[in-house]
């Protein structure tokens, strides 16, 4: 694989959450705490960064931009990345500048980040503008797109797959299904490349946690334009199709971001069965509809399931009022 820039504490923990497999049973239930990557309280995007930080400084950039909403997870861990790695670091956000900051958006100030209220949406000639402002000062700035998903970011879930693996040997352990959020399809291009190469068993279970906008590449046709990239920089010949790439929908029907009681109920049973904690955006949708699939029994009695958490946890300070 590429240069790596070590940010975060890997492997991740992989253990049995024993209150949920009661409930569940006969599934047995397992989760991955990448909410435990321990950079500026974890997530998954600390694997991406791994590989964009290091091919920023490989091209002489001391200067890292990378856009999302206020709360955004990416954002927040790339701000603490540019705080260990020396760079300095420019958000562009959706929205206006609020009274005060909080849960992830106040994270990325404390971590130093210079952040850029861009109004209801992001727009090309928005994050040009910031660019060439950049340039003008006589910086080298490097882009990084949403949530870290390029062909050069998902190796970082590519060695993830290799990362999971490695434990299921050590715990002689074969998973059937592994459920995780889905959302700039980095993440699942990552794991879809890694499955193929490491001969991982289990069946992917992404769930969409954003419904895709007119106009736009559906989600799967994206991850499938990343496997295949990825794929072929690498001289793997596969070709991945549309099956290989195909989301759980419809629990993204209210909108990205909004929480209803399915969010509440999910964050409610695992923080209250297990002591750990989803956040509202991304992880509680995904974990609602993994119970939901048990509850239906969609999946197979006794199989062995695997939620992968992604991290979050600092928007919960921002959704108080919603969660409770």
């Amino acid at each position: 694989m590429k240069n790596k820039f070590s940010l975060g504490f890997f492997p991740t923990p992989l253990h049995k959450m024993h209150n949920l497999s009661r409930k569940y049973q006969p599934c047995e239930l397992y989760i991955k705490r990448d909410d435990q990557t321990g950079l500026a309280s974890g997530g998954n995007k600390t694997r991406k960064l791994e590989y964009l930080m290091a091919e920023a400084v490989k091209q002489g950039c001391d200067t890292m931009v990378t856009l999302g909403a206020q709360q955004s997870n990416h954002c927040r861990q790339t701000a603490a990345a540019c705080a260990v790695a020396g760079l300095e670091c420019h958000l562009i956000v959706r929205g206006e500048k609020p009274a005060l900051p909080d849960g992830n958006l106040l994270l990325s100030v404390l971590l130093g980040a210079k952040i850029h209220y861009a109004g209801s949406e992001i727009t090309d000639d928005f994050v040009e503008q910031v660019m060439y402002v950049l340039k003008s000062e006589g910086k080298t700035p490097y882009l990084i797109p949403y949530g870290g998903s390029n062909i050069t970011g998902i190796f970082g879930f590519v060695d993830a797959m290799q990362e999971l693996r490695q434990q299921l040997y050590s715990l002689n352990l074969d998973l059937d299904y592994i459920f995780f959020a889905s959302c700039s399809g980095g993440t699942q291009a990552g794991m879809l490349l890694g499955k193929e190469l490491y001969k991982i068993k289990a069946r992917l279970m992404p769930v969409s946690i954003q419904k895709p906008e007119v106009g736009f590449p559906s989600l799967e046709e994206f991850v499938l334009e990343l496997a295949n990239g990825a794929a072929k920089s690498v001289g793997i010949e596969r070709l991945f199709r549309q099956s290989d790439a195909e989301l759980i929908k419809g629990y993204d029907e209210a909108g990205y971001g909004v929480v209803t009681q399915n969010e509440r109920q999910a964050i409610h049973e695992l923080a209250r069965l297990e002591g750990i904690l989803l956040d509202p955006v991304y992880t509680a949708r995904a974990f609602y509809a993994m119970t939901n699939f048990l509850q239906r029994e969609i999946i197979e009695p006794g199989s062995k399931v695997l939620f992968w958490h992604t991290g979050g946890l600092p928007a919960n300070f921002h959704y108080g009022e919603e969660i409770l």
